[in-house]
């Protein structure tokens, strides 16, 4: 099984939920566009919280030096990001696939984020609440259904707010497949924490 792991913003949380991820099923990790923070990206903020021997971290297509939208990283970086140089890995496993911001975030003049997710792809939502965030997490979800990706749920990022959830729960009828709450730090205990509780809903999705 392959999840794309998408978020209705920017820092909503979603490399901590692809390292739940793939701590809970021992999958694989890739994240095809890294932009900033090259020194210890997000596949090595994964590799750092995953405790299992089983999943192996795969090397990003592209890793821009600018922490900004990809395709003016890649301006700055002097070069052009082509979904063609873009080859998901060769794995047996399950596979998570973290994008980056949200979906239409761009690549290119042409291409966003949504066009990475392959027909084969399971969406997975992280929403983070905020003043806005039900209208953003409703029109990342429109968008999806819109080109007929799945989407195999969500999972809230923050303390519980039920009015927000509730609302988002009823209006899109997408599974529900758990919460990362505000803790005061994340590491290996935590994230397996968090990957048992998530499990049962993850497995029922393979």
């Amino acid at each position: 099984m392959k999840f794309f792991i998408t978020g209705i913003g920017t820092d909503v949380g979603k490399t901590i939920a692809s390292a739940i991820i793939t701590q809970a099923l021992e999958a694989d990790y890739w994240k095809p566009i890294q932009a900033g923070e090259i020194e210890f990206s997000d596949k090595d903020k994964v590799k750092s919280l995953i405790s299992n021997s089983k999943s192996q971290i795969h090397k990003n297509s592209y890793a821009l030096q600018t922490p900004a939208s990809p395709h003016f990283a890649a301006a700055i970086d002097g070069i052009s990001i082509e979904l063609k140089n873009i080859t998901e890995p060769k794995t047996k496993n399950h596979l998570v696939v973290e994008g980056a911001g949200g979906i239409f975030v761009p690549l290119n003049q042409t291409e966003t984020v949504m066009d990475l997710i392959q027909p084969d792809y399971k969406v997975i939502v992280v929403s983070r609440h905020y003043l806005g965030s039900i209208n953003h997490s409703l029109l990342t979800i429109e968008a999806l259904k819109s080109k007929n990706i799945s989407i195999a749920g969500i999972i809230f990022s923050g303390d519980e707010n039920f009015g927000t959830e509730s609302i988002i729960l009823s209006k899109t009828g997408i599974p529900f497949l758990g919460r990362i709450d505000n803790e005061p730090y994340f590491d290996n205990n935590v994230i397996s924490y968090y990957a048992e509780k998530f499990k049962e809903n993850l497995q029922r999705l393979i």
